[in-house]
């Protein structure tokens, strides 16, 4: 039977990790609260045209680095963002770092890409971007509109800063200088309609 989780307790990580390895949901972990991901409340990015984004990343990718030693995953495959403190579910996530080697968590990741949605574009861009800088390793943090297409790439700089990149046109490509790997936007948005989405409101996630 999967565990049903106490939203009003504080948990410690190893209890969240028990939590995760029976729960029927994803959870994010932020020191010591836990939040659903993946409640019928809180699909607000739970579409076909948002999973095709997330799909189409992860083609393109696997196809860039093939031979490369570098791992694709996307949504369920946990991130640990801040360890012990704060593990999340990035839509995809690379690592290439040989260390990096945990069945269930990436601990070194050099891109994340997230798939806007309009219940939670406003925390990707702010809040999310903030504790993802936290990661040494992260150089890009890419952002993929459902509502046209448009696709933002931070790239950190050796000043610590992040340098915003966007490109728009179906002929242009998106650049990871990281990982020496040109994503086309035309592979993105194969087959995915963009346009105004529709969905139920976000639950509460950490402040």
């Amino acid at each position: 039977m999967p565990t049903q989780p106490d939203y009003a307790r504080r948990y410690t990580v190893e209890e969240y990790f028990a939590l995760e390895d029976t729960s029927d949901i994803r959870h994010e972990f932020y020191h010591g609260e836990i939040f659903p991901l993946d409640s019928p409340e809180n699909m607000a990015g739970g579409t076909k045209r948002h999973n095709m984004l997330i799909q189409n990343c992860v083609v393109a990718l696997r196809g860039a680095l093939r031979g490369r030693g570098c791992s694709v995953f996307a949504e369920n495959v946990r991130t640990a963002v801040d360890e012990n403190q704060h593990y999340n579910y990035p839509d995809v996530v690379v690592s290439c770092a040989p260390t990096d080697n945990d069945p269930r968590t990436v601990h070194h990741p050099v891109l994340i890409v997230e798939v806007l949605s309009a219940s939670t574009e406003a925390r990707d861009r702010g809040w999310r971007f903030q504790q993802y800088q936290q990661l040494p390793s992260l150089q890009h943090y890419v952002l993929v509109s459902q509502r046209r297409q448009l696709v933002e790439c931070y790239t950190r700089h050796e000043d610590n800063t992040w340098l915003l990149s966007s490109v728009r046109e179906l002929g242009q490509e998106v650049e990871i200088t990281a990982l020496q790997v040109k994503l086309a936007v035309a592979a993105i948005y194969e087959d995915v309609q963009t346009g105004p989405e529709e969905g139920p409101a976000l639950l509460r996630l950490p402040d």
